[in-house]
C-alpha cells in the first residue's frame, strides 16, 4: 500500500488509546455501500495517524456503531459512546441521522465532526459542539440549479418521496430558479407509479427529472421507465442528491446509469496528500473510492490534530473549531460560521457536477464546478 513512512524520530502509539466513535450506516435501509466507503476512510486515517506516533504517543481507536439509517438508533448510539468516554464523534452519510447525531452530541457536550451530511439545519440552536465538512445543501443544489439553467431547463420536474431532506432539496431548487426564469414541478412518488409518473412528465412539459428518492428503489424503476419511454428521449434525468456515484448504481442499472449528473464533493485534481490516499483507499475497497471516503479520510485528520494541539478534553475540542487549519485530501480545512447555518462550516469544500460517461460508464465526465 503506498502510505509514507512513520516522520523521523516517530515511535509506534503506545498506552491507553484516544478514543473517537464513528458513526456510520452499515445495514440497511442505509445506504450500505456510502457506509463502507466512508468506514475505509475513517480507518485508513487512523492506521496513518497511529504509524505516525498517535496521539501524544497514544494509539487513535475507532469506536464503531451502525447507524442503519435510524436517527433514534445513532442518538442512542451517541448517548453509548458519551458513557464509553470518547474524546469525540465522526461519520456519518445520512442527513436526517446526522441531525439526530448533532442534536444529542449538542446537549451532551460531545464534539462531533459530520462528515458527510448536508442538510443545512443540523440543530435548531447555533452550537459550538458540532463541525461539519461536506457543504451544506444550499451551496450544493443551487450550483446544480445554475448548472441546469446553463443547460437550458426552465421546466424541472422532481420525483420526491417524502422526506425533510428531499422536500429542504425541492426548495432550494425552487427558491433559487424561480426568479431565473425556472419551475420545479413537485411529483408525489408515494402516489405515482413509475409508469404513471412519465405520463404527468409529458403533461407538464418537463425537460428535465430530479431524482429525490431513494435507492435502490424507487429510482432504479423510475430510471428505467423514462429511458424506455418513446415520449421522454430528450428528458435529462439528474441525481442532486448522489445516487450515481456508487458501483450498485452502475450495476442496478447497467448502460442506463450513465447521463446522470449529480453533485460530488471532489476537486477536479487531487493534492500529492490526496493521490496517496487515493491509491490505498482503492486497495482496501477493491473499487475506485468515492467522495465519501475521502470525506473520512479528512475528518480523522481534522480530529487528529485537533487532539494533538489542544489535548483529549471534549470542551477543548470544541473550542479549537475556529483555529483549525488542516492540509486535507480535497484541500486546505478551516472551519467558519457561515450564514443560515448552525454549526462550524468547512466553507471551502469542492464542489463538482459530473456523470458517468455513456462511451464508459465507469469514468465520470465534470460537467460543472464551484
Amino acid at each position: 500500500m503506498n502510505t509514507p513512512p512513520p516522520p523521523p524520530g516517530a515511535k509506534p502509539a503506545d498506552g491507553p488509546s484516544v478514543q473517537i466513535g464513528a458513526l456510520v450506516p452499515l445495514t440497511r435501509p442505509g445506504w450500505v455501500e456510502a457506509g463502507q466507503h466512508l468506514l475505509a476512510g475513517l480507518e485508513l486515517a487512523v492506521r496513518d495517524v497511529n504509524d505516525a506516533g498517535g496521539i501524544g504517543g497514544r494509539p487513535l481507536e475507532l469506536v464503531v456503531r451502525d447507524t442503519a439509517a435510524d436517527p433514534q438508533r445513532a442518538a442512542a448510539a451517541v448517548d453509548e459512546l458519551a458513557r464509553l468516554g470518547v474524546a469525540a464523534l465522526a461519520g456519518e452519510y445520512h442527513s436526517v441521522v446526522a441531525r439526530a447525531v448533532a442534536t444529542r452530541a449538542d446537549a451532551l457536550g460531545l464534539p462531533y465532526l459530520c462528515s458527510s451530511a448536508v442538510l443545512d439545519g443540523l440543530t435548531e440552536q447555533p452550537t459550538e459542539w458540532v463541525a461539519r465538512l461536506s457543504p451544506p445543501q444550499s451551496r450544493g443544489w443551487q450550483l446544480y440549479a445554475d448548472f441546469l439553467l446553463n443547460a437550458g431547463h426552465r421546466r424541472i420536474a422532481v420525483a420526491a418521496q417524502p422526506s425533510v431532506y428531499w422536500a429542504a432539496g425541492a426548495r432550494i431548487l425552487q427558491d433559487y430558479l424561480a426568479p431565473r426564469g425556472g419551475s420545479v414541478i413537485q411529483l408525489d412518488m408515494g402516489a405515482l407509479a413509475p409508469t404513471a409518473l412519465c405520463d404527468a412528465l409529458v403533461d407538464n412539459r418537463a425537460t428535465a427529472l430530479l431524482l429525490l428518492v431513494g435507492h435502490p428503489e424507487p429510482a432504479v424503476s423510475i430510471v428505467k421507465s423514462v429511458r424506455r419511454d418513446q415520449r421522454l428521449a430528450q428528458m435529462m434525468i439528474g441525481a442532486p442528491a448522489g445516487q450515481p456515484e456508487f458501483a450498485e448504481w452502475a450495476t442496478s442499472l447497467g448502460d442506463d446509469s450513465a447521463a446522470i449528473p449529480f453533485l460530488r464533493y471532489l476537486p477536479e485534481r487531487l493534492s500529492p496528500l490526496g493521490a496517496r490516499v487515493e491509491t490505498a483507499l482503492r486497495e482496501r475497497l477493491a473499487a475506485a473510492p468515492s467522495f465519501v471516503a475521502f470525506e473520512g479520510y479528512d475528518t480523522i485528520a481534522v480530529l487528529a490534530d485537533v487532539l494533538r494541539s489542544h489535548g483529549t478534553d471534549r470542551a477543548s475540542t470544541a473550542a479549537s473549531w475556529p483555529r483549525v487549519a488542516v492540509e486535507g485530501t480535497r484541500g486546505q480545512i478551516q472551519f467558519s460560521r457561515t450564514p443560515g447555518i448552525s454549526v462550524w462550516q468547512w466553507a471551502g469544500t469542492p464542489i463538482q457536477v459530473v456523470d458517468r460517461d455513456p462511451a464508459e460508464p465507469d469514468r465520470f465526465r465534470i460537467l460543472h464546478t464551484s
